[in-house]
C-alpha cells in the first residue's frame, strides 16, 4: 500500500498496518490500535482502509440499537447487496464483516470501539467467539479486523489479564505523539530553542497544528509570545479548552475535580505521592486510585528513582495538560474574558520557565539520551534512562540527577553509562562539572552501579562558559550538550 503523500511521518505505523492487512495467510485476524486523541489514528486507519479497498466504520456514543442500525447502513452502502442489512445483534454483524474477506485480505476498521463496548459490554466476548480457531466463518475469511480507540484505560484492558480478546490479536499498535525532533519538523521550526518552547506547550500531537491552530506557527523566536497569546491563551481557539476536554473524554474518570487537583499538584512541582497528598490535604492512600487511573489513561507517567528503591516520582505525560494546570487553570476566570491573554501571559512567563520549560527540557534531555545519542558519546547502548536523588551521607543532603543513563547488565552490576545535569536558562560552567564529579564519587561509594566509565553530561539551553569548554577538552568523560545537539542540528 502506498502511504498518502499528505501523511507526515508515521512510516513505522504504516508499515505495520501494511504487513498486517496484506498478510495472505488464511483465517480472519484481529488487530488493536490505540493512542491518545488527536494523534491521527482515524486518518491513518481510514487511509489504510481506502488504500486496500476495505471497510471503515466510525462508532459514536450511542445506544446499542442505534449503533447496530448505523453499521447496517454503512455496510449496505459499502457492499451494495440485493437487500439492505438489518443486523439483529452484533454476532450477526461481526459475521457479515468476516464475510468481506472471503476472496482476499480485507481491512475492516471499527474506530472508537470503546463507545460500542460501553453500550454493549458483551461485544469483546462476541468477537472472541467469532474468531474461534475452528469456526468456519473465521477459517474461511481473510478479514483483518482492526479495533481502534482513544480511551487508553479501556484499550489497555482489552488484551490484558483474563480479558476475552487476550491472545487473539495479531497486531497491537500504539500511535504515539511525535517525538520532539519530529514535532519540530512537523511545525516547520528550525530554531531549536523555539522548537523546544513550542513543544513544551503542545507536545507532539499533530492535530494541534493542523486543526486546532489552523497551521499557525511562530514566525521566529520574536513571535513566540504573540503566538501563545493568539492560539493557546485565546478563548476563541480550540486549543484554549482542549486540556479540559482530554480529561473529560476518559471513561474511567468519575470525580473529575479530584483528578484535576492531582494533575494540578504535579504541575506545581509535587512529583511524589506524599507531595501530592500534602498539596491536596489528604492521606496518600486516598489518592492512590486517582493516580493509577491517570496512569492508565496515559495522562500521568510514573518514573522510578534510578538510585533509590520505592521512591517513584510522577510527571504529566501530555504537555498541553501540564501547561494548562501550571499557567491557565489558576487564572481561568481572567483568561475567559476576551483581551486578557497578553496581560496574563506577561505575568506568567517566569512560572512558565520554571514549572513548564525547565521540567520539559529535562525530559527532552532524557529522551535524547535514550533514543538519539550516539552510543559512543554516552559510553554504550542505554537499557533505560531515568533520574533520581543521590544521598550524600556526610553532608546529609540529597543531590538531584536530571539524567541517569543505565546500560545493560552483563551478569554483574549494571554499568552507569552517564549522569547529567540539565539547565534551561543557565550558562553552565566548571561548578556544574565538579558537582557531577562529586555525585559520581557518591554513586561509586554506594556500590549499586559500575561507574568505571561513567560520562558526565552537561545539558544547557543557554550555553557554556570557557571553563566548561576547557574541562570538556581536558576530560574525555565530560560532554557538553547544547540545543543544536539535542535536535541533531550541529
Amino acid at each position: 500500500m502506498d502511504k498518502p503523500v499528505e501523511m507526515f511521518d508515521r512510516d513505522y505505523e504504516w508499515s505495520a498496518l501494511t504487513r498486517f492487512i496484506e498478510d495472505e495467510q488464511p483465517g480472519a485476524t484481529l488487530g488493536v490500535v490505540s493512542g491518545r486523541r488527536r494523534q491521527g489514528k482515524t486518518f491513518l486507519l481510514d487511509a489504510a482502509s481506502r488504500a486496500a479497498g476495505g471497510f471503515y466504520f466510525g462508532a459514536t456514543e450511542a445506544a446499542d440499537a442505534e449503533s447496530l442500525r448505523r453499521i447496517s447502513a454503512a455496510l449496505t452502502a459499502h457492499v451494495r447487496p440485493t437487500s439492505p442489512y438489518h443486523f439483529a445483534d452484533w454476532a450477526e454483524a461481526v459475521d457479515a464483516l468476516l464475510a468481506l474477506g472471503t476472496e482476499r485480505p480485507v481491512p475492516v476498521v471499527i474506530d472508537e470501539f470503546p463507545y460500542l463496548a460501553k453500550a454493549n459490554p458483551e461485544l469483546p466476548s462476541i468477537i472472541q467467539e467469532a474468531l474461534r480457531t475452528l469456526r468456519d466463518q473465521r477459517s474461511g475469511s481473510r478479514t483483518r479486523l482492526l479495533l481502534c480507540g482513544s480511551a487508553l484505560s479501556f484499550m489497555g484492558r482489552l488484551l490484558a489479564g483474563n480479558a476475552p480478546l487476550r491472545g487473539r490479536a495479531g497486531l497491537e499498535l500504539v500511535v504515539r505523539p511525535l517525538d520532539y525532533r519530529l514535532a519540530a519538523e512537523f511545525w516547520n521550526i528550525t530554531d531549536p530553542r523555539l522548537a523546544l518552547q513550542v513543544n513544551a506547550i503542545v507536545g507532539g500531537t499533530p492535530a494541534y497544528r493542523r486543526e486546532f491552530a489552523r497551521g499557525d506557527t511562530p514566525n521566529g523566536a520574536e513571535d513566540f509570545d504573540d503566538w501563545v497569546i493568539r492560539t493557546v491563551l485565546n478563548p476563541e481557539t480550540p486549543l484554549f479548552r482542549e486540556a479540559r476536554y482530554l480529561l473529560a473524554e476518559e471513561f474511567d474518570l468519575r470525580d473529575t475535580a479530584l483528578y484535576l487537583s492531582v494533575l494540578a499538584a504535579v504541575a506545581d512541582g509535587n512529583a511524589t505521592r506524599g507531595g501530592m497528598a500534602g498539596y491536596l490535604e489528604r492521606k496518600a492512600t486516598d489518592i492512590a486510585h486517582p493516580i493509577n487511573v491517570l496512569e492508565d489513561a496515559g495522562l500521568l507517567h510514573r518514573d522510578a528513582d534510578a538510585f533509590r528503591d520505592n521512591r517513584p516520582t510522577y510527571r504529566i505525560a501530555e504537555p498541553l495538560i501540564g501547561f494548562y494546570h501550571a499557567i491557565m487553570r489558576p487564572v481561568w476566570d481572567q483568561l475567559e474574558r476576551p483581551g486578557s491573554a497578553a496581560r496574563v501571559w506577561q505575568a506568567s512567563r517566569r512560572r512558565f520557565a520554571s514549572n513548564v520549560l525547565g521540567p520539559h527540557f529535562e525530559q527532552v534531555c532524557r529522551d535524547w539520551a535514550l533514543h538519539h545519542a550516539d552510543p559512543e558519546l554516552i559510553g554504550g547502548l542505554p537499557a533505560r534512562v531515568g533520574h533520581g536523588v543521590v544521598h550524600d551521607p556526610k553532608a546529609r543532603v540529597g543531590h538531584e540527577v536530571d539524567v541517569a543513563v543505565i546500560g545493560i547488565a552483563d551478569g554483574s552490576k549494571p554499568p552507569l553509562l552517564a549522569i547529567g545535569e540539565a539547565k534551561w536558562n543557565d550558562t553552565m560552567g566548571i561548578a556544574h562539572v565538579e558537582r557531577l564529579q562529586h555525585i559520581r564519587d557518591l554513586i561509586t561509594e554506594a556500590g549499586r552501579y559500575d561507574t568505571t566509565g561513567t560520562r558526565l553530561l552537561c545539558f544547557s539551553g543557554a550555553g557554556f562558559n570557557d571553563k566548561a569548554y576547557a574541562a570538556a577538552h581536558l576530560d574525555p568523560h565530560v560532554e557538553l550538550i547544547d540545543l543544536k545537539t539535542l535536535y541533531g542540528m550541529s
